[in-house]
C-alpha cells in the first residue's frame, strides 16, 4: 500500500496514490472481517483492497463485461449485474456493508437502488459527486453550459450520469425513504475532509463530493 492514508478528521488528505479518494474513505468505514458487496465495483480495486487489508469476504456487481473481467483477473468473486434491476435477488441483511461509489447518479431509479442498499446491508455506503458544489453552479452562471470538474469529466452528451444532486437533494431523498445516515464525509477539491465542512449547507456549497453511511431506521 503506497502513499498517506491518515484520519479525515482533522482535515488532512487522505488521496493514496492511484487509489481514489473516495475509495480510501470508504475502507476506512469497514470493519476488518465484514461481508461486503461492492455494487458498480468497477476493475474490482476497492474490493482488491479490502480483501488485503480489511480480512472482509468481499462480493461485487458490476455491468460491464471489461470490469467483471478486471475482477476475476483479479481473483475477486464478481458477477456481471445491473443495480436498477439484480439488487432484488439478494436476500435481506445479506451483507454487512454494500457499496455503491460513484454509482449513483448512473442509475435509473436512485430511490430503489437506496432502498434495496440498506434492506441487503447493515450498512450501505455511498459516494457522489456533489451537483451543488460551487465551481459547478459558477461554471453554470458565467458560461451557461453543462460542468465539467474532476468529479464530472464527461462531456453532457456522452455522460453516464443521468440522476446529478446535490448534497443537500441526497439527504432529503433519504429523509423521505426513512433512511438514517449515520456518517457523513463531505470532501473538497483537493482530497481533504475539511472540519468546517460539517454543515450540510457548507458541504453542499464547498464539498466536490460526498461520501455518506447510511442503515435502516428501526424505530419506525
Amino acid at each position: 500500500m503506497t502513499g498517506a492514508a491518515r484520519s479525515p478528521a482533522h482535515g488532512i488528505e487522505v488521496q493514496q496514490t492511484g487509489f481514489r479518494v473516495d475509495l480510501r474513505l470508504i475502507a476506512d468505514m469497514i470493519a476488518p472481517g465484514a461481508r461486503v458487496l461492492d455494487v458498480g465495483c468497477g476493475d474490482g480495486q476497492l474490493l482488491q483492497h479490502l480483501t488485503r487489508n480489511r480480512d472482509v469476504t468481499g462480493r461485487g456487481i458490476e455491468l460491464s463485461q471489461a470490469g467483471v473481467n478486471a475482477c476475476v483477473g483479479r481473483g475477486l468473486s464478481v458477477v456481471q449485474g445491473d443495480a436498477d434491476t439484480d439488487l432484488r435477488d439478494y436476500p435481506t441483511q445479506a451483507f454487512d456493508y454494500v457499496v455503491l461509489s460513484q454509482t449513483l447518479q448512473a442509475t435509473r431509479r436512485p430511490r430503489q437502488v437506496i432502498t434495496e442498499l440498506v434492506r441487503i446491508g447493515r450498512h450501505a455506503i455511498i459516494s457522489f459527486p456533489n451537483f451543488g458544489y460551487w465551481r459547478v453552479r459558477m461554471s453554470l452562471l458565467t458560461q451557461g453550459r453543462m460542468p465539467r470538474t474532476p468529479s464530472l469529466t464527461h462531456k453532457w452528451h456522452d455522460t453516464p450520469n443521468i440522476h446529478l444532486c446535490t448534497i443537500l437533494d441526497f439527504t432529503e431523498l433519504c429523509r423521505d425513504l426513512g433512511v438514517r445516515i449515520d456518517r457523513h464525509v463531505p470532501i473538497n477539491s483537493r482530497g481533504r475532509v475539511a472540519p468546517l465542512l460539517a454543515s450540510n449547507r457548507l458541504a453542499n456549497l464547498f464539498g466536490e463530493q460526498a461520501v455518506f453511511q447510511l442503515s435502516r431506521r428501526t424505530d419506525s
